[in-house]
């Protein structure tokens, strides 16, 4: 009887071991899929930029015009994506993922095709547009399949965008700049089968939804009507700062990311291949960058984290436009992963100063990003046009005196201390 006993216990422990192990497995599989279409959409969108030299030479267009095709492109996003989460937040919508990529599909097409400006205007806006439909409803779904592993989770999303964003200039050198604008259709191949591997997505959210609901119900209730631990005051003025710091680092990053390839084109005479492996270096900075700002404001806290991005890079960024081609190689790269370590460091912060607003968060963070790089990458341009392409990285390093407002952040948040250490 004691053995039929242990047997019994044994089955059902045995059974649920293994139905935890296929959860677990699933929602990895989740995770590394949504990284997946991530890397597609940002490699997608990382065209655009590494289309600028073809699109200037072929339509004529000045740095100015180049900029409004950079903020076009991205204040799509910037202006989308906080609306996108907060309606995403009452009411999430399963299948959005796969019907954002398909915007990006559309506006890839498009400006495979694009023959004026206002034609590539819209394009690129469409690009923008799917990028605003897919991140803030991306990231709730990375955090559903974590498994409470909510660092590792949102990493592996990022990490995955990163490497799309590096790989598109790559592309473009090998690809598009040889064959032409037109060779951007060859890419729509890649918007579908995000849409495919999306679909596969929105059918697991949407099942795992219907299964949670009375209990997501509840914790959405209990997570919107909790007091923070701040006052309101001191959250808003907590999450300006955050604002202040996106917009040092993302016009920062945008002189880089849309003007590099001029930069070196005009001060050393480069051709526009070699230029666009610098500027894939530089991008993979951005992904070590990321990875290694996880895995230390897990270990030293987020403030600190922010701290050393933002101040950190500007001894390098000030040497930068002193420098030859191999050494501003080496510095475009250090810059660049100091200053892509604060962005999970801001996402996890402003989500603690929020909680139970993970798709606003995201989108407000997310899309802040895309449209802070856009309106500095029009103001860039401007300059560009009146001052010369090195002006720029003369100026632009001093906006990175604006990480000194980290000080004004609060150290401890809802009264767990490691949060903000």
């Amino acid at each position: 009887m004691t053995d039929n006993t242990m047997a019994a216990g044994a089955a059902p422990a045995a059974t649920s071991s293994a139905s935890t192990t296929a959860a677990n497995n699933t929602t990895f599989a989740v995770i590394l899929s949504l990284s997946f279409c991530h890397l597609l959409n940002d490699m997608m969108q990382s065209l655009v930029p590494a289309l600028y030299p073809i699109l200037k030479d072929s339509h004529a267009l000045s740095f100015t015009q180049v900029g409004f095709i950079t903020l076009a492109f991205q204040c799509t996003a910037s202006m989308l994506q906080p609306v996108v989460g907060f309606a995403t937040d009452r009411k999430p919508q399963p299948y959005s993922l796969m019907a954002g990529m398909g915007f990006t599909l559309i506006g890839l097409l498009l400006m495979s095709r694009a023959d004026s400006y206002p034609s590539i205007l819209m394009a690129a806006a469409l690009i923008g547009m799917g990028s605003s439909i897919f991140h803030p409803e991306a990231s709730r779904v990375a955090r559903m399949a974590a498994g409470g592993r909510y660092g590792l989770a949102q990493s592996l999303f990022q990490v995955g965008g990163n490497m799309g964003s590096a790989a598109g200039p790559l592309l473009a050198a090998f690809i598009v700049i040889p064959a032409g604008q037109h060779s951007l259709v060859w890419f729509s191949g890649a918007a579908l089968v995000a849409m495919m591997v999306l679909f596969q997505v929105g059918g697991w959210y949407a099942r795992r939804r219907a299964a949670q609901k009375p209990a997501a119900r509840g914790n959405a209730a209990v997570a919107a009507t909790r007091a923070p631990a701040l006052s309101r005051g001191r959250v808003i003025a907590a999450v300006a700062v955050l604002v202040a710091l996106l917009f040092s680092k993302n016009v920062y990053s945008a002189s880089l990311g849309s003007y590099f390839t001029f930069y070196l084109i005009a001060k050393f005479g480069i051709d526009v291949q070699t230029a666009q492996f610098y500027l894939f270096a530089f991008l993979v900075g951005i992904v070590a960058g990321t990875i290694a700002g996880g895995m230390f404001g897990d270990r030293v806290g987020r403030i600190p984290v922010m701290w050393f991005s933002i101040v950190g890079a500007l001894p390098f960024a000030l040497m930068l436009p002193h420098a030859n081609l191999f050494w501003t190689g080496v510095l475009a790269v250090t810059v660049a992963m100091i200053m892509a370590s604060a962005f999970s460091a801001i996402l996890v912060y402003a989500q603690d100063l929020l909680p139970g607003r993970v798709g606003l968060v995201a989108g407000m963070f997310f899309g802040f990003s895309f449209g802070l790089g856009g309106l500095g990458a029009a103001a860039m341009g401007q300059i560009a046009d009146v001052a010369g392409i090195e002006t720029v990285y003369r100026l632009t390093p001093f906006l990175l005196l604006l990480g000194l407002l980290t000080a004004f952040l609060p150290r401890h948040l809802g009264g767990v201390p490691k949060v903000a250490r």
